[in-house]
């Protein structure tokens, strides 16, 4: 009898304790899967939030304006650089108060629609400082010659869009059937051995814009 009951007592210890460590070993289980993809996730959003900020910073990197005159461009507005990248060139240049005399002039030869729905292109813009190098006497008749007008005038615009690297030594053919030459690197950079690039990689909506200190003249 005491046999029968010391047997008992050890099957009912058994039953009790087997759940036990069958709990135990679940728990267990769970825990290390739970950690193991805890792990993955946290590795696999640091990467990803890392190659979203190396491409953001590229992106901002190459679209970014330079250059001494670039201060002068108001912050808001259709003549600020976001403004003017939702404009064609020409129209652009309108809301830019330091261009007022290239648009007279584009208006006098009748280039606004050229320029405007011309595709990828790019433009040396002269400020008004520019054309005023030029006396008002010698100016005053080529605003009056819409022929020799429009010849300087597209001797300013490029067939295709330069990047700031593409100025670095450069060769270019220009819808006035020539070329000009550029030269430079950094932020620094000249068109034609004189004119220097003084706000450049501007964006407009369908050209880059190089302004420079200068009113380049075709040679023939």
């Amino acid at each position: 009898m005491n046999t029968r009951i010391r047997r008992t007592a050890v099957t009912l210890a058994a039953a009790a304790v087997l759940p036990l460590a069958l709990s135990a070993c679940s728990d267990s289980g769970s825990d290390s899967t739970k950690s193991t993809k805890s792990d993955s996730s946290s590795k696999a959003s640091a990467s990803a939030s890392d190659d979203g900020m190396a491409g953001s910073g590229s992106s901002t990197a190459v679209d970014k304006p330079f250059g001494s005159a670039c201060s002068s461009v108001p912050a808001t507005g259709a003549g600020s650089f976001d403004g003017m990248a939702q404009a064609p060139v020409a129209t652009a240049a309108s809301n830019n108060p330091a261009l007022s005399t290239l648009v007279t002039a584009v208006k006098k030869a009748g280039l606004v629609d050229t320029l405007n729905n011309a595709q990828n292109i790019t433009v040396f813009a002269p400020t008004n400082d520019a054309f005023a190098k030029i006396p008002k006497a010698t100016l005053d008749k080529v605003l009056g010659d819409k022929a020799q007008l429009t010849k300087i005038l597209t001797y300013h615009v490029v067939g295709q869009k330069l990047t700031p690297k593409d100025l670095e030594k450069g060769s270019f053919d220009t819808l006035e059937k020539s070329k000009v030459m550029a030269s430079g690197s950094g932020e620094s950079y000249t068109v034609n051995g004189s004119a220097k690039v003084v706000c450049g990689n501007v964006q407009t909506a369908n050209a880059t814009v190089y302004i420079i200190d200068s009113v380049l003249m075709p040679t023939s």
